[in-house]
C-alpha cells in the first residue's frame, strides 16, 4: 500500500447541512433506530414499495484495517435517509471495506477491525451492547455477484431471513407467503417467478438472481441497503432493471451503492462520495460531483484522466 501524505480538506458541497462555524448539524436523538434493532417493523404483507421514512447513516473517523495495513483512514461521511448514495474510486481505494463496515461483515474476516463510530441515526452500532445479528437484519447488504442459497428454492431463498426472525415463534404457511410476495414484488421480479417458486433459486437467470437476493433482503424489512457493485456481472438489460428497482427502492430504504460505472452513478445516484487511497476526498450532490467538482483529483477521475 503506497503511503499517503497530509489528510486534504474533504469537500461537502452542500452548505445547508452545515451551521456558520462550518461544522454539521447534529440531529436530536430519536429511539427510532434503538427499535428497528430490537422490534422488526410490521407491515401489510401484500404491500410493493410504499413510501416510508427511512434512516440515515453517519460515519464518524472510520477506520479500517486488515492486520496492520489500514484500508480505511478516518472517513466522516454522511448517508441520508431515503437517498442513494454511490461510492466511486479507483479500484483499492477502500470503497468495498468502508461498506461493509456499516454492517460489521468487516470484522468477519480473520484479522481485520474497524475503529471510529457507525451511527444509524444516533445509534452507535459498534456499541457492545448492540446485536451483530440486529444490525445486519436492519442493514442489508446485496453483494457483487449474485449469491442466492444454492440449495434452496426461490421461495425458501426469501423466506430464510423471515423464518430466523421469528426466532422460534411459528409463522402461518399464509402469512410467510404474504410476506415472501411483497418481497419479490418489491423486488420486481414476482411476475417472473411467481410459477417457479419452488424451483432451484439458482435455477434463475443471472439478473434474476440478483433480484432475488435484494428481495432475500426486503423480507426482513432493513432500514438499509448496502450494494456492492450489484450490476458488475450482469448485462445491459438485467443493469437496467435493477437501476430502476434502486430508483423505487429508496422510498422505502436509504441506499449505499459502490460502482466502478460513472455512467450508473450519474443515473441512480443523488449523492456521489469520491474515495482515493483510503480517503473521503469530496461529497455532494451527483450532478456536481460530475460538472463542477470543487476537488482537481475528482476532476480527473470522473473525466477518465486515472482510475
Amino acid at each position: 500500500m503506497t503511503s499517503d501524505g497530509p489528510p486534504s480538506r474533504v469537500a461537502d458541497m452542500e452548505p445547508e447541512s452545515q451551521t456558520e462555524s462550518g461544522h454539521e448539524r447534529i440531529r436530536p436523538q430519536t429511539p427510532e433506530a434503538a427499535r428497528v434493532l430490537t422490534e422488526p417493523r410490521v407491515e401489510d404483507a401484500s404491500s410493493t414499495v410504499d413510501a416510508k421514512p427511512g434512516l440515515s447513516v453517519r460515519l464518524e473517523q472510520l477506520r479500517a484495517f486488515y492486520g496492520e495495513a489500514e484500508q480505511v483512514k478516518g472517513v466522516d461521511l454522511d448517508f441520508r435517509a431515503n437517498q442513494v448514495t454511490a461510492i466511486i474510486g479507483p479500484s483499492g481505494c477502500g470503497k468495498s471495506t468502508m461498506v461493509r463496515c456499516i454492517n460489521r461483515m468487516h470484522e468477519e474476516i480473520p484479522g481485520a477491525r474497524a475503529e471510529g463510530r457507525v451511527l444509524l441515526d444516533d445509534l452507535d452500532l459498534y456499541d457492545s451492547s448492540v446485536d451483530v445479528v440486529a444490525v445486519r437484519r436492519a442493514i442489508g447488504m446485496v453483494f457483487q455477484k449474485p449469491n442466492p442459497f444454492p440449495t434452496m428454492s426461490v421461495f425458501d431463498n426469501v423466506a430464510a431471513g423471515p423464518r430466523l426472525s421469528a426466532g422460534g415463534r411459528s409463522r402461518s404457511h399464509s402469512d410467510l407467503h404474504a410476506k415472501v410476495e411483497a418481497a419479490l414484488r418489491s423486488a420486481g421480479l414476482w411476475e417472473e417467478v411467481k410459477d417457479r417458486l419452488g424451483e432451484p433459486g439458482a435455477g434463475l437467470s443471472g439478473g434474476q438472481q440478483q433480484r432475488l437476493c435484494i428481495a432475500r433482503s426486503l423480507a426482513v424489512d432493513p432500514e438499509v441497503i448496502l450494494m456492492d457493485e450489484p450490476c458488475s456481472a450482469l448485462d445491459p438489460i438485467a443493469t437496467l432493471k435493477i437501476e430502476e428497482l434502486i430508483d423505487q427502492l429508496k422510498a422505502q430504504v436509504t441506499i449505499v451503492i459502490v460502482t466502478h460505472n460513472m455512467q450508473q452513478a450519474a443515473r441512480v445516484a443523488d449523492r456521489t462520495a469520491f474515495m482515493l487511497s483510503g480517503k473521503l476526498v469530496e461529497v455532494g450532490p451527483t450532478e456536481e460531483i460530475f460538472t463542477n467538482p470543487t476537488d482537481s483529483r475528482t476532476e480527473e477521475y470522473v473525466t477518465g484522466k486515472f482510475g
